[in-house]
């Protein structure tokens, strides 16, 4: 899954992809380096920031759906937690919601599976984009996040979200410690348990510039590697992340790895 965030103040490459000539541009790349999957976002999730009104919201990600849909046969991703705003990128073109609030902030959200009944990505946060890094606490990290997808799968289900079509994410980094993401990844196989299709988003995250010594964003792909490469042996299915070719490359490896150990 390419991330293609069309906003101005992404924590990784703020602004880059705020044009629609630039980010239609950048999902044609993405596609050619081998993205299976195209992830628009029109706000920011990093630690601190403010939402964003739904109109921006739909200004910025509509337009780049309308034109990549009618161009393109890969699935595009709308990475948001708007009912509204989901409703009108699968009228646009869309065919996946990306939702981090697990179905948890929109209280309509359900109703547009419901109604369209389209795969959705249901993921795990502690609190809001703005407020979930502040000293984000568990009493048994993973055990807690599992409960907290397996509401979000069951009320997913009672609106008639097909079970199939229900992909899980732990949330790596909202509402994470640099030691939670560090026991996500090093135990990411107790979430297969589910029994559903398991994403994960480690590209470029804090946690990975903590180790490398503080690097910026722009100098942790091969700290989002390893993680990469980690995550997929552990069970992994989609890995969502902004160095596409580079990380191709990295499941490849480790996929093949991983199938001559279990074959």
């Amino acid at each position: 899954m390419g991330i293609l965030n069309v906003t101005p103040d992404s924590f990784s490459g703020a602004g880059l992809y705020f044009d629609k000539s630039l980010a239609v541009e950048k999902a044609y790349q993405m596609l050619e380096d081998g993205a299976d999957i195209i992830d628009i976002g029109g706000e920011s999730t990093r630690p601190g920031s403010e939402p964003v009104p739904l109109e921006e919201e739909l200004r910025r990600t509509i337009p780049v759906i309308e034109t990549l849909s009618t161009e393109i046969k890969a699935p595009i991703s709308i990475d948001t937690y708007k009912a509204e705003v989901a409703r009108r990128a699968l009228d646009s073109g869309a065919s996946i919601v990306n939702d981090i609030s697990g179905l948890r902030f929109d209280p309509e959200m359900p109703e547009v599976f419901a109604e369209y009944k389209v795969p959705v990505v249901i993921m795990h946060i502690k609190g809001t984009p703005k407020n979930m890094q502040q000293n984000p606490t568990y009493e048994a990290l993973i055990p807690e996040i599992m409960d907290y997808l397996r509401v979000s799968i069951r009320l997913a289900m009672k609106l008639g979200v097909e079970e199939d079509k229900i992909i899980i994410d732990p949330g790596i980094g909202f509402g994470k410690t640099f030691d939670h993401n560090l026991e996500i990844i090093k135990n990411l196989h107790e979430f297969t348990l589910l029994e559903k299709p398991l994403l994960i988003g480690p590209s470029r995250k804090a946690f990975i510039g903590k180790i490398l010594g503080d690097l910026p964003t722009s100098e942790r792909l091969e700290g989002t590697a390893a993680a990469v490469a980690i995550s997929i042996f552990n069970g992994a299915n989609i890995i969502r992340v902004h160095d596409v070719k580079e990380m191709v490359r990295v499941a490849k490896v480790a996929d093949a790895i991983k199938r001559e150990m279990v074959g």
